[in-house]
């Protein structure tokens, strides 16, 4: 409700500034401040001008609130259905056509009326000293003056409402699932909008002069000293109020088309810099054409970026699947790798595009076993000295096999856990001998779940042992050979406890 109190708010002060300032402050300043009369013709003109303000304000609220039903029910209710909410998405966005009936209708009709009305009677029983043909200026200004006034309302009410289109977006987005949006529909075109808007901005003045001069002139002859020696300063006090009005007029009018333009422009910049994000649908008139074209040219990118990524994941599964089918003994070995990195990643706070990079840098940690010969890679006895150094430099081959492919920024960020998954925490690993946080996250990751999975899988020299062993020698090993915290991480993942593996390894030895 806080939304929608701040929505009556600001209409309250819109409203407020329009009427109270168009009605009252024009009405009085510039054609009471006319005509020559006395002090007690005035106040019965003022009075008179008051009570129409009074009968106008009540029939516009009562018609204010009777356009904003569906929406203060809808704010009203805890969990709106989906219909309830729908219409009050539809009728927030007519609101500003909706202001301009007010305005143009009872707004007009209540003041101009009823003064008229009243003003003509205190003519005919000698209340008040003027002209009939008064009368009809005065309507004449009425209309004048409302026109400019729903030009201004039109503007502020399309600025209030943006609070509610969003939430009503939101709230539908988070209890159904469904997207509000006009969808390119147009309420109010900008053609006859701007048409109405710059033809008010240039008149307005004009006419409010032309009429108020009439009422000045009339009441002296042409010519006389005292009928003109006050002129300027009045004519100036017109022109101004009237510059004023038409100013503020401009400046909605310029904002109302700024907004989208740079919203648009900041939509662009957050494509361009591979944010895909759409723009909520605000608008009105040709704009929301715009944003749903826009929408769509984004919905099509996200479709493709997301088959691209699909493409790119299945590319670097079937790189990993190809080179464990080199051996039967590690079929499966990196996807298994990638398994465990992810597990240790997401619980050490990894999400998103972290923990996909790591998966990626997991799947490819072996691929430069490529360029080991099978004579090294799968010999059954001791290795020598130089056939260990064909398998220490792995890492690199992998590391130098991914740079060659293109774009190489894309690839960047796995190559640091390609090549420093063989690196140990206490510095004596290879290929560089980094020790500590020196090594790069992923590759302090991946060497636990690579070294688990090592433990635990057949090989031709060796059968995998048992899950317990394993895990116990990863708790021996912490600090030493393997990160103390992500190595950590996985035995609390398996809910390994040191103290009951001692006692296990006590009972078996009596």
């Amino acid at each position: 409700m806080d939304i929608y109190g701040a929505f009556l708010k600001k209409q309250i002060v819109n409203y407020l500034f329009g009427s109270v300032v168009a009605v009252l402050a024009v009405g009085s300043l510039i054609l009471l401040s006319s005509l020559q009369i006395s002090m007690v013709e005035y106040f019965r003109l003022m009075i008179v001008l008051c009570i129409s303000f009074v009968i106008m304000a009540v029939l516009e609220i009562r018609m204010f609130f009777r356009h904003i039903e569906p929406i203060r029910a809808a704010m009203k209710q805890q969990e709106p259905t989906l219909a309830v909410m729908e219409k009050a998405y539809l009728r927030t966005h007519r609101l500003p056509r909706y202001a301009i009936q007010r305005i143009l209708g009872p707004h007009l009709l209540g003041l101009s009326l009823p003064a008229v009305l009243m003003t003509y009677w205190m003519i005919r029983n000698g209340l008040v000293s003027i002209p009939y043909f008064y009368l009809l200026l005065a309507v004449a200004g009425a209309v004048l003056i409302a026109g400019m006034h729903a030009l201004i309302e039109f503007f502020l009410t399309c600025s209030a409402i943006v609070p509610l289109i969003k939430e009503f977006r939101n709230r539908a987005l988070d209890m159904y699932n469904v997207d509000f949006s006009l969808e390119g529909h147009i309420f109010v075109p900008i053609r006859p909008k701007f048409l109405v808007s710059c033809m008010l901005i240039g008149t307005f003045p004009l006419f409010l002069f032309i009429m108020a001069t009439q009422i000045r002139l009339n009441n002296y002859k042409y010519g006389s000293e005292a009928g003109l020696q006050n002129y300027w300063a009045w004519a100036g006090l017109v022109l101004l109020i009237g510059t004023i009005f038409s100013s503020i007029a401009a400046w909605l009018l310029t904002r109302s088309v700024q907004h989208p333009i740079n919203e648009l422009y900041q939509a662009m910049n957050n494509v361009k810099d591979g944010r895909l994000t759409q723009i909520q649908d605000e608008y009105s008139d040709e704009f929301s054409k715009l944003v749903a074209g826009f929408n769509m040219m984004v919905r099509g990118l996200q479709t493709r970026e997301q088959q691209n990524i699909q493409l790119l994941d299945s590319y670097f599964t079937t790189l990993a699947v190809t080179l464990d089918a080199r051996d039967s003994y590690t079929a499966g070995h990196s996807l298994r790798v990638a398994e465990y990195s992810v597990i240790i990643g997401r619980l050490a706070g990894l999400n998103g595009r972290e923990l996909d990079d790591l998966r990626k840098s997991a799947l490819l940690h072996d691929i430069g076993k490529i360029g080991v010969p099978d004579s090294v890679l799968f010999k059954d006895g001791n290795l020598t000295e130089e056939e260990f150094d064909q398998i220490k430099s792995h890492p690199v081959l992998g590391e130098n096999i991914l740079r060659q492919i293109e774009p190489v920024e894309k690839m960047a960020p796995y190559l640091s856990g390609v090549r420093s998954h063989h690196e140990r925490y206490d510095g004596k690993g290879y290929p560089d001998g980094l020790a500590g946080t020196a090594i790069p996250l992923h590759g302090r990751i991946i060497a636990v779940a690579d070294a688990y999975d090592a433990m635990t899988s057949d090989r031709p020299y060796r059968k995998g042992m048992d899950h317990e062993r394993a895990l116990l020698i990863l708790e021996q090993g912490r600090g030493s050979q393997w990160d103390p915290e992500f190595a950590g991480l996985l035995l609390a993942y398996f809910g390994f406890s040191p103290e009951e593996s001692d006692g296990d390894q006590s009972g078996k030895a009596g």
